[in-house]
């Protein structure tokens, strides 16, 4: 593997995927994230509502809080956050406060994403980009719901 496919889109992306599949091994909706700065990963993330029954454990939260406790700083302003689904205004407002450099995402979320409810909650110097691997990422939210409604029944 070249030194330029590690510090790729598709790789940090390919890596949320992994939190993303930690996530759903537990239980818990497929959503990972990872934090990268200066070509390295600061902070790696899954959804932890259900284990730590709080509304506010997703991804994208703990991510921010690693990656802040990693810098020292509440600043991720030479960071990207890496998330496979698309994040929710609670999200958006944390990133738009950690005034985060970037933000890639994989799955849209048609129903709850910051697009949906509030479009300019992320920091307007933030760079956004969406649809990375979507496919995969839908792919293991579906799964997911499926098996969920199956053992619901």
């Amino acid at each position: 593997m070249s030194d330029l496919s590690i510090h790729s889109d598709d790789h940090y992306m390919n890596q949320a995927l992994k939190e993303a599949q930690k996530a759903f091994e537990d239980g818990e909706v497929p959503v990972g994230a990872v934090v990268v700065c200066q070509n390295r990963i600061i902070a790696r993330a899954y959804n932890q509502v259900e284990r730590l029954n709080d509304v506010t454990a997703h991804a994208e939260m703990l991510a921010i809080t690693a990656a802040q406790n990693y810098l020292g700083s509440r600043y991720l302003d030479q960071c990207t956050l890496y998330v496979t689904l698309e994040p929710c205004t609670m999200c958006g407002g944390a990133l738009y406060w950690s005034q985060i450099a970037r933000v890639v995402y994989g799955a849209q979320d048609e129903k709850r994403g910051y697009r949906q409810s509030n479009p300019e909650i992320i920091h307007p110097q933030t760079e956004i980009s969406g649809g990375l691997l979507a496919e995969e990422s839908t792919m293991m939210l579906k799964s997911f719901f499926s098996r969920m409604r199956r053992n619901n029944s």
